[in-house]
This record gives structure tokens, sequence and C-alpha cells, in this order.
């Protein structure tokens, strides 16, 4: 998936986590943050970040900060990216065969998923957690507690209880992890239920991702390791 009029800028602060105070052509821009989570290990004063300019006049913000460059390596940051990119993702026939219903934001019991299939005579429910967070190596989410995010894996379960299907996708949006953990140190509990999902064959998967300028696209399996 592509983004539109991208334009480079250096990171400079974040007064909170909507908004991020960035250098562009020489005078200080404020830009909207597509991504609520800490990214403290991305979004350092002097980094190379790319924006996408709005074309809409009413916005009070001209552009979105989407990608940052941590060392040589492109991370996107959109949190809301990684549901189009599974959508996409099984609209070309990947992972769900033959999908004859693909519909986003599907309400099920006290919680909206991601992303709702109907294939080959199944059905499934689909939670997808954008990762940005990559610590030699290994990818890991979250970058910080998440009551909805264990609300979600907790709803994921009951939904096989049902007859359906359940996964969640960790969408890695960068190249070069060897392999996803849950992030023990930070959310402890996420893990756990995580863990529990998975032996009650909630489906885990996670993805890597292409990573380019303006661009990014889901890429490899990566290996989960929830032990």
């Amino acid at each position: 998936m592509k983004y539109c009029n991208i334009r480079e800028g250096v990171f400079i602060s974040r007064p909170n986590r909507f908004i991020a105070m960035v250098e562009l052509d020489g005078r200080t821009e404020v830009c909207h943050v597509k991504n609520t989570g800490r990214c403290r290990e991305l979004l350092v004063p002097g980094a190379k970040v790319l924006l996408e300019e709005s074309d809409n006049p009413a916005r009070k913000t001209k552009y979105d900060l989407v990608q940052v460059y941590k060392n040589h390596t492109l991370v996107n940051m959109d949190s809301q990216m990684p549901n189009y990119l599974v959508r996409e993702w099984i609209l070309q026939g990947r992972g769900f065969p033959d999908a004859s219903l693909v519909q986003m934001e599907k309400q099920y019991r006290n919680s909206r998923f991601d992303l709702y299939v109907e294939y080959q005579g199944k059905k499934a429910f689909i939670e997808v957690k954008g990762v940005t967070l990559e610590q030699d190596g290994t990818a890991r989410f979250p970058d910080a507690p998440t009551e909805r995010g264990v609300k979600h894996i907790r709803e994921l379960a009951k939904c096989l209880e049902e007859g359906y299907e359940a996964w969640i996708f960790f969408v890695i949006q960068m190249s070069g992890v060897t392999e996803f953990q849950p992030n023990w140190d930070t959310h402890p509990e996420f893990g756990y239920e995580l863990q529990k999902a998975a032996e009650a064959s909630v489906h885990v998967e996670a993805w890597d991702c292409q990573v380019m300028p303006g661009e990014i696209y889901m890429n490899n399996r990566i290996p989960v390791k929830l032990s």
C-alpha cells in the first residue's frame, strides 16, 4: 500500500502522544502522530521521519508522521495501516482461500474485531496488532500496557466456543526481525493471555513487512515464540 505526498523531515520532539514537532524545509511543523504508543526507541531527536501531506484544508495539522528511520531501518509507525494490509493480503487470496466476505470492524459480543472473513464454509474473526518495537532482532508487542488488547484476546477465545475461527495477526511494520515475542517486561498479562489463547486453538501469526519510503507491504511469516 502507498501513501501520497510524502515529505522528509527531522524529528524534534513529541509534546504529547498525538503530535510531534518536526523540522521541515528549515521550519518547525506541528504534525499528527498516527500512533499513540510510546515509540520511545523510534522518536528520538534528530531521527529522519517521513510525513504524509494532507490535501484537506480544514485539518488542524497539515502532515501525518507515518514512517521513521531507526538507524538504517525504515519503520512504518502508522497504527491504522496494519488492518488495511491484512485486508489487502486476504483479498489477494492469501491465507483465507476463496474468501466470499471480508468485512472490517465487525462487532462480536462486547468487542469490535478488526476483520471478519467467510471462506470455504468457515467464519473467522481476526484481530490485528501493529508492531513497531524491535529489540536485538526480536519484535515485541505491546510497547505499553494494553488492557484493551487483553480483552480482545479473551473475547477471541470465546469465539471458538460458538464455532468461529479466531486469529491474531501481529504485523511487524519493518523488515530484519528474526522472531516475535510478547513483551513480557512491559505487560506480562498480555503474554499469558496470548499463551492461553494459542493453547485454545486461536491462530497466532506474525508477519514482517517490506517498507520503502511512502510504501509498505506484508512480506514474510515470522516465527512466534510464546514460551
